[in-house]
This record gives C-alpha cells, structure tokens and sequence, in this order.
C-alpha cells in the first residue's frame, strides 16, 4: 500500500512541476522573451495545455483573474499540496509511527 502512496505522490509532484513550467513559458511569451511563432514554442505551450487545461479550466471559471494576473495555478498547486498531505496520511500513515 506504501508504494501505491508514494506513486500517487511522485505523481502529483511531477503534476505541479508541469504546472509551474506551463506558468513560467506563459511569463516568457508574455515578456517576448520565447516567440509563439517559433514552432518549438507552439508546440511546448500545447503540450502544456493539454496537460494542465483539464485541472485548469475548471478552476478558471469560478477563479476570474485578478487584476489581469491568473491566479488559478497557486489554487490549484495548494490544493494538489493538500491532497499530497491527505495521501501521505492514508497510505503510509501506518509506517510513519
């Protein structure tokens, strides 16, 4: 059961990491430092949207942006944290006695 917790953990880590990389490459498009017209570019920024625009999405239509900055990504990272604490209590909460 141990392992099934610790696989559900690594991979809402690796989760959160795509998220703040898909917020990091929007800051770079918004700032003109990457070009959406350089294919590599479009196709990073799709690859990243695919990923994350199902967990997104949802959160952005009862999270409008405030103050034109988004900031469904810190809701949706606090909350993949809080279910991260939730999997460490029930899976291995037996063997952190």
């Amino acid at each position: 059961m141990a392992i099934l917790g610790q696989l559900l953990y690594l991979a809402i880590e690796i989760y959160i990491f795509i998220i703040i990389a898909g917020v990091i490459v929007s800051w770079l498009v918004a700032f003109n430092v990457l070009s959406t017209s350089h294919p590599a570019t479009g196709r990073l920024m799709d690859v990243l949207g695919r990923l994350t625009d199902p967990v997104m999405k949802p959160v952005q239509r009862f999270i409008p942006p405030i103050g034109g900055i988004d900031i469904s990504p810190i809701v949706v990272i606090i909350g993949l944290i809080l279910l991260q604490n939730i999997i460490i209590r029930l899976f291995m909460g037996a063997y952190l006695v």
